[in-house]
Order: C-alpha cells, then sequence, then structure tokens
C-alpha cells in the first residue's frame, strides 16, 4: 500500500511582504510545488493590507489543499509598533488556515534555521542554497525575495519535524546508547 503524497503550506508573514512555501511530501522526496511572494502596497491601510493578506491564504489553501500549515514566529525586537503589525499579520494567515480547518503549527526563526541548515544562527543566504540542494532547485535559480524562501523554509521545518522517524515518545535522550535502550524494536542485525 503506497502512503499518498501530503502537501504543506508554510507562510513567512509580513505586513509588507508575505512570503508562502507550498511543498508536497511523497515517501521518495519532497517536491517544490510554489513558492512566491504577496508584495503589499505600504500606501493601504493597514486593515486593507491584512484582509489581502487573509484572501491569498485562503486562494493558496483552495488552489492546493494542503493537509498542513505551518507559519514562522515573528522574533522580538525592540520595535513595539513593528511587533504589533507584524502580530496582526501573522493572526490574519492563522485565522484563515484556522477557518479552512487546518491544524496550525508555528516555528521560531532559530528553529527553522535549525532543521535547514544544522545552525540556528544560519543567514537568509544560506537556507536558500540548503533548500536547493535538499528540493533539486537548480543552484543558477535567482530569488527576488528571501521571503518566498524563508516561508518555503518553514514547510521544510515542519515536514522534518512531522516527520514520524523523527519522532520520538516524548522521552529526552543523551545519546545513542540511551536511544537504543529505549527503542529496543528500532534495531535490526545486519551483517
Amino acid at each position: 500500500m503506497q502512503t499518498p503524497s501530503k502537501i504543506i503550506l508554510g507562510i513567512d508573514p509580513g505586513t509588507l511582504v508575505m512570503g508562502y512555501g507550498i511543498i508536497m511530501v511523497s515517501p521518495q522526496k519532497i517536491k517544490l510545488v510554489e513558492m512566491s511572494v504577496l508584495k503589499l502596497n505600504a500606501r493601504k491601510d493597514n486593515y486593507e493590507r491584512l484582509q489581502l493578506i487573509h484572501q491569498k491564504v485562503g486562494e493558496l489553501i483552495k488552489q492546493h489543499k494542503p493537509g498542513s500549515f505551518a507559519i514562522e514566529a515573528p522574533f522580538f525586537g525592540k520595535n513595539v509598533q513593528s511587533m504589533l503589525k507584524l502580530g496582526r499579520a501573522q493572526g490574519v494567515a492563522i485565522a484563515a488556515a484556522m477557518s479552512a480547518g487546518l491544524e496550525v503549527f508555528e516555528y521560531s526563526p532559530k528553529k527553522i534555521k535549525q532543521s535547514i541548515t544544522g545552525n540556528g544562527n544560519a543567514g537568509k543566504e544560506q537556507v536558500w542554497q540548503m533548500l536547493q540542494r535538499i528540493l533539486t532547485i537548480q543552484h543558477n535559480t535567482d530569488i527576488k525575495y528571501l521571503d518566498a524562501s524563508d516561508a518555503l523554509a518553514v514547510a521544510v521545518c515542519h515536514h522534518y519535524q512531522d516527520n514520524a522517524l523523527l519522532k520520538t515518545t516524548g522521552k529526552k535522550l543523551k545519546g545513542w546508547e540511551d536511544f537504543i535502550a529505549k527503542n529496543p524494536d528500532r534495531i535490526t542485525n545486519r551483517q
């Protein structure tokens, strides 16, 4: 019996540029479906921009029918007004996903970078380069907005976190010996 493919929608929220990335995960590979940005006019009213974010997320869900919705959590900066605006953009995107019946998963920027590159302090360009390898995207592919690749990283991060092989039974492990002791059913003798 073949495991069906699953589709994950990743969002990098923003009030002027919202990135989105959609991947299809099959047992054999992870495939890029779509990656782009929604550019919002700074001269538009804040509430009008929020409405456009909600509308776009709803359209993406309707078109691609994802099984999972993952979003980047806002990082805490010093500018309270910027944080408030970013939180609203994130909230509107989450509301659109929840209205469509999707479960929402939120990941910190550090967790996303760690999942993709192995380094929680990696730069946006490093994340994009690793995504090109993971998804076999041509390395000479230019990207106009790194918000799109950030959103793609959110989707791939969610896949890695949701992968049953990577999940433990909620127990903290202290190394390979501890893993083997707590998971004897996963050990095979290959000689």
